[in-house]
């Protein structure tokens, strides 16, 4: 069959599986819709967190930054996994046991204010917005490539997809078609990889490949470092960032990862706070095969496609190139007119330019894998974006139906809250559509941003609310709405308003805008401490609650047996 045969299938197939289990599980309560009813097993909510977890920014666009970054890209694997680890261990458990079913909720309740809560219902949607742009930017790429129709339809698809799961099935429609999609993005990452590792060093395992030998007896990587050498690039193994900055970069992922709205909100899906880090044990695993192949799938999709496009005859270049060339994500412009690809580090006289984004979704198609794992890898990408966009969408619609609605007319109905949390998700919908269409960046790097983001304004104000009796509502609101606002005049400059300038010469400190949240959040912890010293400490019945939440009941009671 066709690739385009093969993709409707596939993708048609996991479609009607997720439609499905949207209908199968849809939300009849409130409950239901914001945290699945809370009876969710540990193994079912590891998987859809993994899913969750897992967006189109690490299925479609992760692997494909390093291809080009090399070791630079390093800070993306790292930043992701450890912040999960820091949220599973340090955050998770004790969130579960406050029982909010939001991040608004929990700075609500904990700095015993409803304009704290206000501020993280903005700081949220922020995140939210920035955030699923890349999803939805991701599900466009995949549409246009694989449909054949333009991003900006691939986008309104997706759109539609995302709002039928989403607002029907609430969280408990959320929960159980991630899980059908993680089974679907995990199968469709590794079987490319295996093959593409198999085909290149003759070991099945991609991890253990990446660093194997080619058939002409050479490892692959000291290959790899000497093609790209011979072009005028970085050697594939060696960084160009400052060691600050990969440092910045890192710790901004890792504790905006702690701070992401849509991740905490899964672990107040299961029973008990047992469960809660059970499941997130199993989240870790699950995320853990796909991030240790990734590496290998950037590396092999780098090489096969400079052997593949270097100092060809451009009517002699493989028929991928000419496939991806119609979504314009691939451009060939023939500077010498010498009728020859030039793939060179000089701009100037590169004659071929690759979209980041595509490097997985054309890496079976470079490699010249059977047509039918092209429409499987079309189909664990969207169940990776789309994934993802479900998860934010709910965390948009509940930070307007139950933290600004329902904080203000507390009166309100069951069902009219559930009708209002709908519209906004349908609204969020419509919203993050444009954003994927006019994207402020590439997928990873758009997520990059989210984390930032999430660094500056959540992390602080849940660390401190967790450990710290002493913060107080004054420190929390000042520390969120600075380190917000710092973090994101620093992007939309260096980004948006001033892009010439965005080279380390002008960054302040040298730290770039993907690491500039690490300094939001400083300055967050700093006004949070600076401003609870100096103003009265939170009422006593909010100190017992914090130690309530910390220190287990009956924790240091003898008892007689």
């Amino acid at each position: 069959m066709e690739i385009l045969t093969w993709t409707y299938l596939l993708v048609g197939l996991s479609f009607a599986l997720y439609i499905g289990i949207a209908i199968w599980t849809r939300a009849g309560s409130t409950k239901e819709f914001y945290i699945a009813g809370g009876g969710v097993s540990p193994l079912a909510n590891g998987m859809a967190t993994a899913a969750d977890w897992m967006s189109a920014a690490s299925f479609i666009s992760m692997a494909g930054l390093i291809s080009f970054a090399g070791y630079d890209g390093s800070v993306y694997l790292m930043g992701w996994t450890g912040g999960y680890v820091l949220l599973a261990l340090l955050l998770a458990p004790y969130l579960r046991k406050f029982g909010k079913f939001t991040v608004p909720d929990f700075v609500g309740d904990r700095y015993y204010s409803h304009k704290a809560r206000v501020v993280a219902v903005i700081c949220a949607l922020f995140i939210s917005f920035t955030y699923v742009a890349g999803q939805m930017r991701g599900v466009g790429i995949v549409f246009s490539r694989y449909l054949e129709v333009p991003i900006e339809w691939g986008v309104v698809i997706g759109m539609c997809i995302v709002f039928f799961y989403a607002v029907l099935g609430g969280m408990k429609g959320i929960t159980y078609t991630q899980v059908a999609q993680y089974c679907v993005l995990i199968f469709a990452y590794m079987v490319p990889a295996i093959f593409i590792s198999i085909q290149l060093t003759g070991n099945p395992i991609p991890q253990l490949g990446l660093g194997g030998t080619l058939e002409d007896g050479v490892p692959l990587l000291q290959k790899l470092d000497g093609i790209l050498a011979d072009l005028g690039f970085a050697e594939y193994t060696s960084g160009r960032k400052s060691i600050t900055d990969i440092f910045m970069i890192t710790l901004a992922l890792m504790v905006g990862t702690a701070g992401l709205p849509h991740v905490i909100v899964r672990f107040f899906t299961v029973p008990k706070v047992k469960d809660a880090r059970l499941s997130a044990g199993y989240a870790l695993a699950f995320i853990a095969i796909l991030y240790t192949t990734a590496p290998a799938v950037a590396a092999f999709g780098i090489f096969n496609t400079i052997q593949s496009t270097s100092e060809k005859k451009i009517e002699d270049l493989p028929a991928w190139v000419q496939t991806w060339q119609k979504t314009n994500l691939i451009t060939i412009e023939d500077k010498n007119k010498d009728g020859r690809v030039q793939y060179s580090a000089n701009q100037e006289s590169n004659e071929l330019s690759i979209d980041k984004d595509i490097m997985v979704l054309a890496s079976p198609e470079i490699a010249e894998l059977p047509n039918w794992v092209v429409g499987l890898v079309a189909a664990g990408a969207m169940a990776a974006a789309l994934s993802t966009a479900a998860g934010l969408l709910l965390v948009i619609s509940t930070s307007v139906s139950r933290d600004l609605v329902k904080t203000f007319k507390p009166e309100i109905s069951e069902k009219k809250e559930l009708r209002i949390a709908r519209l906004a998700a349908a609204g969020a919908v419509i919203l993050a559509g444009y954003f994927g269409v006019n994207p402020p960046g590439f997928v990873a790097e758009v997520v990059a941003f989210a984390f930032g983001l999430a660094a500056a304004s959540f992390f602080p104000v849940i660390i401190l609310g967790i450990f710290s009796t002493r913060t107080n509502k004054e420190g929390a609101i000042t520390g969120m709405i600075a380190g917000l606002v710092f973090t994101l005049i620093y992007i939309s400059y260096f980004k948006f308003i001033s892009p010439d300038q965005n080279n380390p010469s002008y960054w302040w400190w040298g730290i770039s805008p993907e690491g500039i949240g690490t300094i939001g959040m400083l300055i967050n912890f700093s006004c949070c401490y600076l401003i609870s010293k100096l103003t009265p400490p939170p009422p006593g019945h909010v100190q017992d609650l914090i130690q309530e939440i910390r220190i287990p009941k009956g924790a240091g009671q003898a008892h007689d047996h």
